[in-house]
């Protein structure tokens, strides 16, 4: 399998491409900040569950391919949960601190997506070659984050949405069976190319 990696960059950019369509078009619906928010938070959670499932498909299908895309993935994860939380700051709250806080204090899934942002700043801060080498064992330890990340994710995503849960436990059950597919138990599966 021969990857690109200027189209896979490409098509991770498509969901800003869309969004940007949408709003010069001006046809985001009849709550336009709040749609940016949902759809940047939705793509910070879609990167986040594609970039788990790479070690999985490796496993599975011998794809050792997809190793190269990973860390790109992953830093598009962090491009978008970026635009979500400056959506959700700036268009939505226009930076004022003191609402910000109010809001975080006021409703626990903002708490969670702003933790979940923050474990993930030092994952895209230390996804380099540079960092890597002059972490060593330490950067595996640190990127161990990458499996709390996404379970934050679906919490910030059930707590926000309260009522119709079948979506956020949709994305809770996949991300249970992608790090189920990390034991040692399935470690050996491999389909034969």
């Amino acid at each position: 399998m021969n990857l690109d990696k200027r189209g896979v960059f490409l098509l991770a950019l498509l969901p800003l491409l869309w969004i940007s369509w949408l709003a010069f078009h001006n046809t985001l619906g009849a709550n336009p900040v709040e749609r940016v928010i949902h759809f940047t938070g939705l793509w910070t959670l879609y990167f986040l569950l594609i970039t788990l499932s790479i070690t999985p498909l490796r496993r599975l299908l011998g794809w050792n391919a997809l190793l190269r895309i990973r860390r790109m993935l992953g830093l598009f994860a962090f491009f978008y949960g970026t635009l979500h939380l400056l959506s959700y700051a700036g268009i939505d709250q226009w930076f004022t601190w003191q609402a910000i806080i109010h809001d975080i204090v006021k409703h626990p899934y903002i708490l969670i997506g702003v933790s979940g942002y923050v474990l993930m700043l030092p994952l895209a801060l230390t996804s380099n070659a540079w960092a890597v080498s002059k972490l060593k064992a330490r950067w595996k330890q640190l990127h161990r984050l990458a499996y709390v990340v996404p379970a934050l994710g679906v919490l910030h995503f059930a707590w926000l949405v309260k009522k119709d849960m079948n979506e956020p436990l949709l994305y809770g059950a996949l991300l249970l069976v992608l790090l189920a597919l990390r034991l040692p138990l399935f470690s050996q599966w491999r389909f034969s190319r």
